[in-house]
Protein backbone atom coordinates (compact mmCIF):
# COMPACT_ATOMS: atom_id res chain seq x y z
CA UNK A 1 0.00 0.00 0.00
CA UNK A 2 3.17 2.61 0.21
CA UNK A 3 4.41 4.19 2.73
CA UNK A 4 4.29 7.76 3.34
CA UNK A 5 7.13 10.34 4.24
CA UNK A 6 6.83 13.30 7.21
CA UNK A 7 6.65 16.21 4.53
CA UNK A 8 5.83 15.54 0.93
CA UNK A 9 8.05 16.42 -2.13
CA UNK A 10 6.27 19.24 -3.26
CA UNK A 11 9.12 19.70 -6.48
CA UNK A 12 7.47 19.34 -10.05
CA UNK A 13 8.43 17.89 -13.51
CA UNK A 14 7.09 19.88 -16.25
CA UNK A 15 6.44 19.92 -20.13
CA UNK A 16 4.80 21.48 -22.41
CA UNK A 17 4.68 21.57 -26.33
CA UNK A 18 2.84 22.09 -29.25
CA UNK A 19 1.66 21.42 -32.72
CA UNK A 20 -1.41 19.65 -34.77
CA UNK A 21 -3.33 22.07 -33.45
CA UNK A 22 -2.83 20.77 -29.64
CA UNK A 23 -1.41 22.09 -27.03
CA UNK A 24 -0.17 20.19 -24.01
CA UNK A 25 1.15 20.65 -20.21
CA UNK A 26 2.27 18.02 -17.50
CA UNK A 27 2.73 18.25 -14.15
CA UNK A 28 4.09 15.51 -11.68
CA UNK A 29 4.79 15.41 -7.91
CA UNK A 30 5.91 12.64 -5.75
CA UNK A 31 4.11 13.96 -2.77
CA UNK A 32 4.09 11.89 0.43
CA UNK A 33 5.07 9.06 -0.93
CA UNK A 34 8.49 7.61 -0.07
CA UNK A 35 8.80 6.92 -4.00
CA UNK A 36 7.62 8.37 -7.49
CA UNK A 37 6.39 5.31 -9.64
CA UNK A 38 4.52 7.08 -11.87
CA UNK A 39 5.32 8.06 -15.37
CA UNK A 40 4.32 9.80 -18.56
CA UNK A 41 4.43 10.60 -22.57
CA UNK A 42 4.07 12.95 -24.99
CA UNK A 43 4.20 12.52 -28.46
CA UNK A 44 3.39 15.21 -31.09
CA UNK A 45 3.58 13.35 -34.70
CA UNK A 46 3.48 9.44 -34.78
CA UNK A 47 5.76 7.19 -36.81
CA UNK A 48 4.45 5.67 -40.45
CA UNK A 49 3.76 8.92 -41.83
CA UNK A 50 1.06 10.00 -38.88
CA UNK A 51 2.53 13.35 -38.58
CA UNK A 52 -0.89 14.89 -37.95
CA UNK A 53 -1.40 12.38 -34.82
CA UNK A 54 -0.44 12.36 -30.80
CA UNK A 55 -0.23 10.28 -28.82
CA UNK A 56 -0.37 11.05 -24.69
CA UNK A 57 -0.21 9.11 -21.68
CA UNK A 58 -0.10 8.99 -17.67
CA UNK A 59 1.39 5.18 -15.88
CA UNK A 60 0.74 5.02 -12.02
CA UNK A 61 3.37 2.20 -11.03
CA UNK A 62 3.13 0.32 -7.82
CA UNK A 63 5.21 -1.83 -5.84
CA UNK A 64 8.67 0.03 -7.88
CA UNK A 65 8.66 1.99 -10.98
CA UNK A 66 10.34 -0.28 -13.55
CA UNK A 67 7.30 -1.10 -14.90
CA UNK A 68 5.92 2.09 -15.17
CA UNK A 69 9.28 3.73 -17.04
CA UNK A 70 9.29 1.07 -19.54
CA UNK A 71 5.92 1.31 -20.71
CA UNK A 72 6.57 5.34 -20.88
CA UNK A 73 9.56 4.31 -23.28
CA UNK A 74 7.82 1.68 -24.99
CA UNK A 75 3.55 1.64 -25.13
CA UNK A 76 3.97 3.64 -28.10
CA UNK A 77 6.07 1.58 -30.12
CA UNK A 78 3.94 -1.48 -28.74
CA UNK A 79 0.74 -0.57 -30.41
CA UNK A 80 2.18 1.95 -33.64
CA UNK A 81 4.37 -1.08 -34.83
CA UNK A 82 2.14 -4.03 -34.26
CA UNK A 83 -0.04 -5.50 -37.76
CA UNK A 84 -3.80 -4.61 -35.93
CA UNK A 85 -2.78 -1.49 -36.08
CA UNK A 86 -0.75 -0.86 -39.62
CA UNK A 87 -3.43 -2.45 -41.34
CA UNK A 88 -2.93 -3.63 -45.20
CA UNK A 89 0.99 -2.12 -45.47
CA UNK A 90 1.29 0.88 -47.29
CA UNK A 91 3.85 2.04 -50.23
CA UNK A 92 6.71 3.95 -48.70
CA UNK A 93 6.00 3.17 -44.95
CA UNK A 94 3.23 5.40 -45.16
CA UNK A 95 -0.23 3.80 -43.39
CA UNK A 96 -3.82 5.14 -42.92
CA UNK A 97 -4.88 2.99 -40.56
CA UNK A 98 -9.09 2.68 -40.02
CA UNK A 99 -10.73 3.56 -36.58
CA UNK A 100 -10.97 -0.40 -36.06
CA UNK A 101 -7.40 -0.84 -37.19
CA UNK A 102 -6.34 1.32 -34.58
CA UNK A 103 -8.56 0.34 -31.40
CA UNK A 104 -7.21 -3.18 -32.32
CA UNK A 105 -3.58 -2.17 -32.48
CA UNK A 106 -4.53 -0.59 -29.07
CA UNK A 107 -5.88 -3.30 -27.50
CA UNK A 108 -2.63 -5.51 -28.83
CA UNK A 109 0.10 -2.78 -28.16
CA UNK A 110 -0.99 -3.49 -24.61
CA UNK A 111 -0.52 -7.60 -24.53
CA UNK A 112 2.48 -7.43 -26.50
CA UNK A 113 3.58 -5.11 -24.26
CA UNK A 114 2.81 -7.16 -21.25
CA UNK A 115 4.32 -10.08 -23.13
CA UNK A 116 7.56 -8.01 -23.14
CA UNK A 117 7.93 -7.42 -19.63
CA UNK A 118 7.52 -10.73 -18.45
CA UNK A 119 10.90 -11.48 -20.02
CA UNK A 120 12.75 -8.84 -18.14
CA UNK A 121 15.21 -10.51 -15.75
CA UNK A 122 13.97 -8.83 -13.26
CA UNK A 123 10.53 -9.38 -13.37
CA UNK A 124 10.55 -12.41 -15.00
CA UNK A 125 12.90 -14.18 -11.87
CA UNK A 126 10.41 -12.62 -9.64
CA UNK A 127 12.37 -10.28 -7.96
CA UNK A 128 10.69 -7.38 -8.98
CA UNK A 129 7.18 -7.62 -8.49
CA UNK A 130 5.84 -4.00 -9.60
CA UNK A 131 3.06 -2.61 -12.10
CA UNK A 132 1.73 0.07 -13.72
CA UNK A 133 -1.81 1.18 -14.56
CA UNK A 134 -2.34 3.26 -17.88
CA UNK A 135 -4.80 5.27 -19.83
CA UNK A 136 -3.34 7.49 -22.69
CA UNK A 137 -5.04 9.04 -25.68
CA UNK A 138 -4.28 8.62 -29.19
CA UNK A 139 -5.72 11.87 -30.88
CA UNK A 140 -6.03 11.67 -35.14
CA UNK A 141 -7.45 14.45 -37.36
CA UNK A 142 -10.76 13.06 -36.75
CA UNK A 143 -10.83 11.15 -33.72
CA UNK A 144 -9.61 10.30 -29.82
CA UNK A 145 -8.96 7.00 -29.23
CA UNK A 146 -8.92 6.38 -25.31
CA UNK A 147 -7.41 3.31 -23.77
CA UNK A 148 -7.45 2.62 -19.85
CA UNK A 149 -6.11 -0.14 -18.38
CA UNK A 150 -6.45 -0.08 -14.48
CA UNK A 151 -7.47 2.98 -12.44
CA UNK A 152 -6.08 6.09 -14.14
CA UNK A 153 -8.29 8.05 -15.75
CA UNK A 154 -8.95 9.87 -18.76
CA UNK A 155 -11.62 12.48 -19.22
CA UNK A 156 -12.92 14.72 -22.51
CA UNK A 157 -14.48 18.35 -21.95
CA UNK A 158 -16.45 19.24 -24.59
CA UNK A 159 -19.35 22.79 -24.63
CA UNK A 160 -18.69 23.35 -20.94
CA UNK A 161 -18.83 20.15 -19.73
CA UNK A 162 -17.55 16.66 -18.51
CA UNK A 163 -18.71 15.06 -21.96
CA UNK A 164 -16.70 11.43 -20.87
CA UNK A 165 -14.66 9.68 -19.04
CA UNK A 166 -12.83 6.47 -18.95
CA UNK A 167 -14.25 3.70 -16.61
CA UNK A 168 -11.88 2.65 -13.68
CA UNK A 169 -10.99 -0.92 -13.22
CA UNK A 170 -11.69 -2.29 -9.51
CA UNK A 171 -11.76 -5.47 -8.13
CA UNK A 172 -15.53 -4.93 -6.68
CA UNK A 173 -16.70 -4.25 -9.92
CA UNK A 174 -18.91 -6.98 -10.80
CA UNK A 175 -17.24 -8.22 -14.18
CA UNK A 176 -13.86 -7.70 -13.11
CA UNK A 177 -15.11 -9.91 -9.72
CA UNK A 178 -16.43 -12.62 -11.88
CA UNK A 179 -12.98 -13.04 -14.14
CA UNK A 180 -10.78 -12.93 -10.55
CA UNK A 181 -13.29 -15.33 -9.23
CA UNK A 182 -12.82 -17.67 -12.06
CA UNK A 183 -9.30 -17.48 -11.79
CA UNK A 184 -9.07 -18.57 -8.74
CA UNK A 185 -9.25 -15.46 -6.92
CA UNK A 186 -11.13 -13.37 -4.01
CA UNK A 187 -11.99 -10.03 -3.29
CA UNK A 188 -11.35 -8.71 0.36
CA UNK A 189 -11.03 -5.01 1.29
CA UNK A 190 -12.00 -4.27 -2.30
CA UNK A 191 -8.69 -5.66 -3.49
CA UNK A 192 -7.66 -9.01 -5.21
CA UNK A 193 -6.43 -11.38 -2.67
CA UNK A 194 -6.87 -8.68 -0.32
CA UNK A 195 -3.86 -6.79 -1.69
CA UNK A 196 -3.68 -5.33 -5.22
CA UNK A 197 -6.59 -2.29 -5.45
CA UNK A 198 -6.49 -2.31 -9.44
CA UNK A 199 -7.69 -6.01 -11.51
CA UNK A 200 -6.28 -4.66 -14.75
CA UNK A 201 -2.82 -3.72 -14.86
CA UNK A 202 0.96 -4.34 -16.68
CA UNK A 203 3.35 -6.29 -14.98
CA UNK A 204 1.89 -7.56 -11.45
CA UNK A 205 2.54 -11.27 -12.81
CA UNK A 206 2.03 -12.96 -9.11
CA UNK A 207 -1.32 -12.08 -10.28
CA UNK A 208 -1.13 -13.97 -13.66
CA UNK A 209 -0.25 -17.45 -13.48
CA UNK A 210 -3.38 -19.01 -13.56
CA UNK A 211 -2.02 -21.99 -16.01
CA UNK A 212 -4.54 -22.60 -18.81
CA UNK A 213 -5.89 -19.26 -18.63
CA UNK A 214 -5.04 -16.39 -21.22
CA UNK A 215 -3.62 -12.87 -20.47
CA UNK A 216 -6.93 -11.38 -20.22
CA UNK A 217 -8.76 -14.38 -17.49
CA UNK A 218 -6.11 -13.96 -15.25
CA UNK A 219 -6.81 -12.29 -12.01
CA UNK A 220 -5.41 -9.03 -13.34
CA UNK A 221 -5.94 -8.54 -17.09
CA UNK A 222 -3.73 -6.25 -19.16
CA UNK A 223 -6.44 -5.59 -21.82
CA UNK A 224 -7.52 -1.73 -22.11
CA UNK A 225 -10.61 -0.58 -22.44
CA UNK A 226 -10.80 1.55 -24.96
CA UNK A 227 -13.25 4.00 -26.23
CA UNK A 228 -13.47 6.43 -29.96
CA UNK A 229 -14.93 9.71 -29.64
CA UNK A 230 -15.07 11.55 -33.13
CA UNK A 231 -13.42 15.09 -32.72
CA UNK A 232 -16.07 18.16 -33.18
CA UNK A 233 -15.61 21.34 -32.96
CA UNK A 234 -17.32 22.12 -29.36
CA UNK A 235 -14.12 19.80 -27.79
CA UNK A 236 -11.94 21.88 -25.52
CA UNK A 237 -9.77 19.70 -23.70
CA UNK A 238 -8.79 16.45 -22.25
CA UNK A 239 -7.54 15.38 -18.71
CA UNK A 240 -5.48 12.37 -18.52
CA UNK A 241 -4.10 11.76 -14.82
CA UNK A 242 -3.52 8.91 -12.13
CA UNK A 243 -5.85 8.27 -9.38
CA UNK A 244 -4.20 10.61 -6.89
CA UNK A 245 -5.85 12.90 -8.75
CA UNK A 246 -8.93 11.48 -8.59
CA UNK A 247 -9.00 9.89 -5.08
CA UNK A 248 -9.88 14.14 -4.17
CA UNK A 249 -11.49 15.43 -7.13
CA UNK A 250 -14.36 14.04 -9.27
CA UNK A 251 -14.22 14.46 -12.96
CA UNK A 252 -16.35 17.78 -13.06
CA UNK A 253 -14.43 19.18 -10.38
CA UNK A 254 -11.51 18.61 -12.56
CA UNK A 255 -13.34 19.72 -15.52
CA UNK A 256 -14.52 22.90 -13.99
CA UNK A 257 -11.25 23.90 -12.48
CA UNK A 258 -9.76 23.68 -15.70
CA UNK A 259 -11.75 25.80 -17.29
CA UNK A 260 -11.72 28.19 -14.93
CA UNK A 261 -8.19 28.47 -14.91
CA UNK A 262 -7.98 28.19 -18.95
CA UNK A 263 -10.00 31.92 -18.42
CA UNK A 264 -7.14 33.57 -16.18
CA UNK A 265 -4.03 32.01 -18.49
CA UNK A 266 -2.64 29.56 -21.33
CA UNK A 267 0.35 28.61 -19.59
CA UNK A 268 -0.95 24.66 -19.26
CA UNK A 269 1.78 23.56 -16.84
CA UNK A 270 0.57 26.04 -15.03
CA UNK A 271 -2.59 25.36 -15.03
CA UNK A 272 -1.38 21.25 -14.43
CA UNK A 273 0.57 22.54 -11.30
CA UNK A 274 -2.20 24.13 -9.77
CA UNK A 275 -4.57 21.15 -10.13
CA UNK A 276 -1.83 18.73 -8.50
CA UNK A 277 -1.45 21.76 -5.36
CA UNK A 278 -5.15 21.53 -4.87
CA UNK A 279 -5.22 18.05 -4.56
CA UNK A 280 -2.02 17.88 -2.02
CA UNK A 281 -3.98 20.57 -0.46
CA UNK A 282 -7.37 18.32 -0.40
CA UNK A 283 -5.88 15.52 0.85
CA UNK A 284 -3.93 13.22 -1.45
CA UNK A 285 -1.59 11.31 0.00
CA UNK A 286 -0.44 9.68 -3.52
CA UNK A 287 1.97 10.40 -6.34
CA UNK A 288 0.08 12.83 -8.97
CA UNK A 289 0.65 12.94 -12.57
CA UNK A 290 -1.89 14.91 -15.20
CA UNK A 291 -1.90 16.06 -18.32
CA UNK A 292 -4.29 18.40 -19.89
CA UNK A 293 -4.53 18.39 -23.72
CA UNK A 294 -6.04 21.65 -24.93
CA UNK A 295 -8.08 21.62 -27.94
CA UNK A 296 -8.40 24.98 -30.76
CA UNK A 297 -11.68 25.70 -28.85
CA UNK A 298 -10.62 25.44 -25.69
CA UNK A 299 -11.49 28.71 -23.32
CA UNK A 300 -9.33 31.34 -23.69
CA UNK A 301 -8.04 33.92 -21.55
CA UNK A 302 -10.73 36.42 -20.82
CA UNK A 303 -10.42 39.88 -19.22
CA UNK A 304 -13.45 39.16 -17.42
CA UNK A 305 -12.26 36.51 -15.17
CA UNK A 306 -8.78 38.26 -15.07
CA UNK A 307 -10.32 41.07 -13.28
CA UNK A 308 -12.73 38.85 -10.90
CA UNK A 309 -9.91 37.05 -10.06
CA UNK A 310 -8.23 40.09 -8.82
CA UNK A 311 -11.82 41.05 -6.83
CA UNK A 312 -11.00 37.64 -4.92
CA UNK A 313 -7.73 38.01 -3.94
CA UNK A 314 -8.73 41.56 -3.01
CA UNK A 315 -11.32 40.34 -0.48
CA UNK A 316 -9.30 38.03 0.88
CA UNK A 317 -6.58 40.37 1.48
CA UNK A 318 -8.99 42.39 3.77
CA UNK A 319 -10.25 39.79 5.22
CA UNK A 320 -7.08 38.29 6.32
CA UNK A 321 -6.50 42.10 7.75
CA UNK A 322 -9.41 41.58 9.93
CA UNK A 323 -8.51 38.44 11.11
CA UNK A 324 -5.01 39.07 11.71
CA UNK A 325 -5.91 42.43 13.19
CA UNK A 326 -8.70 40.65 15.82
CA UNK A 327 -6.45 37.87 17.10
CA UNK A 328 -4.31 37.67 19.66
CA UNK A 329 -0.26 37.89 19.17
CA UNK A 330 1.16 34.71 18.09
CA UNK A 331 -2.50 32.99 17.48
CA UNK A 332 -2.22 33.36 13.82
CA UNK A 333 -0.77 31.25 11.40
CA UNK A 334 -1.69 29.54 8.28
CA UNK A 335 -3.72 26.71 9.76
CA UNK A 336 -5.97 29.50 11.69
CA UNK A 337 -6.37 31.37 8.69
CA UNK A 338 -7.85 28.72 6.50
CA UNK A 339 -9.63 27.37 9.27
CA UNK A 340 -11.48 30.73 9.82
CA UNK A 341 -11.80 30.53 6.24
CA UNK A 342 -13.29 27.83 5.47
CA UNK A 343 -16.38 28.35 7.71
CA UNK A 344 -17.25 31.84 5.83
CA UNK A 345 -19.11 32.27 2.47
CA UNK A 346 -16.87 33.59 0.13
CA UNK A 347 -17.92 34.42 -3.45
CA UNK A 348 -15.81 33.66 -6.75
CA UNK A 349 -13.61 31.01 -5.11
CA UNK A 350 -12.90 28.81 -8.44
CA UNK A 351 -15.04 26.18 -9.22
CA UNK A 352 -14.13 22.82 -8.46
CA UNK A 353 -11.17 23.92 -6.27
CA UNK A 354 -12.65 26.08 -3.43
CA UNK A 355 -10.22 27.45 -0.60
CA UNK A 356 -8.14 25.01 -1.13
CA UNK A 357 -6.90 26.00 -4.44
CA UNK A 358 -6.21 29.58 -3.37
CA UNK A 359 -4.21 28.22 -0.56
CA UNK A 360 -0.87 29.65 -1.91
CA UNK A 361 -2.50 33.12 -2.27
CA UNK A 362 -3.55 33.25 1.29
CA UNK A 363 -0.76 32.16 2.38
CA UNK A 364 1.02 34.82 0.76
CA UNK A 365 -1.44 37.38 1.83
CA UNK A 366 -0.60 36.61 5.30
CA UNK A 367 2.95 36.53 4.80
CA UNK A 368 3.20 40.39 3.30
CA UNK A 369 1.00 41.52 6.93
CA UNK A 370 2.49 38.97 9.29
CA UNK A 371 6.45 38.79 7.49
CA UNK A 372 7.60 37.12 11.18
CA UNK A 373 4.44 34.35 10.66
CA UNK A 374 6.03 30.86 10.79
CA UNK A 375 6.53 29.39 7.26
CA UNK A 376 4.17 25.93 6.55
CA UNK A 377 6.30 23.24 7.21
CA UNK A 378 4.30 20.92 6.05
CA UNK A 379 2.31 20.48 8.63
CA UNK A 380 -0.55 21.22 7.44
CA UNK A 381 -0.70 20.45 3.78
CA UNK A 382 -3.18 17.94 4.40
CA UNK A 383 -5.75 20.14 5.36
CA UNK A 384 -7.25 18.66 8.49
CA UNK A 385 -7.91 21.53 9.34
CA UNK A 386 -10.52 21.96 6.98
CA UNK A 387 -14.11 20.82 7.34
CA UNK A 388 -14.56 17.14 6.92
CA UNK A 389 -14.11 16.63 3.02
CA UNK A 390 -15.64 13.79 0.48
CA UNK A 391 -12.43 11.92 -0.53
CA UNK A 392 -14.48 9.70 -2.69
CA UNK A 393 -13.89 9.31 -6.22
CA UNK A 394 -16.40 10.04 -9.10
CA UNK A 395 -19.45 7.92 -9.02
CA UNK A 396 -18.38 5.47 -12.10
CA UNK A 397 -21.44 3.93 -13.64
CA UNK A 398 -22.15 0.73 -13.95
CA UNK A 399 -19.81 -1.22 -16.31
CA UNK A 400 -21.96 -4.15 -16.91
CA UNK A 401 -24.60 -3.25 -20.29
Amino acid sequence: MGAFLDKPKTEKVNEHGSGNGLRFGLSCMQGWRVEMEDSHTSVLGLPHGLKDWSFFAVYDGHAGANVSMYCSENLLDSITNNKDFKGTDQPAGQITPSVENVSEGIRTGFLLLDEKLRTLPELENGVDKSGSTAVCCIVSPTHIFFANCGDSRGVLSRNGKCEFFTKDHKPFHPTERERIQNAGGSVMIQRVNGSLAVSRALGDFEYKCVDGLGPCEQLVSPEPEITVQERTDKDEFVVLACDGIWDVMSNDEVCDFVRSRMQLTDNLESIANQVVDTCLYKGSRDNMSIVLLAFPNAPKVSQEAIQKEGELDERLERRIGEIVNTSEPGEVDLAYIMHVLCYEEIEGLPPGGGLVSKRQTIEEILHRLCPNTRPDDGRYLRSTFLKPMKLLKEPQADPDP
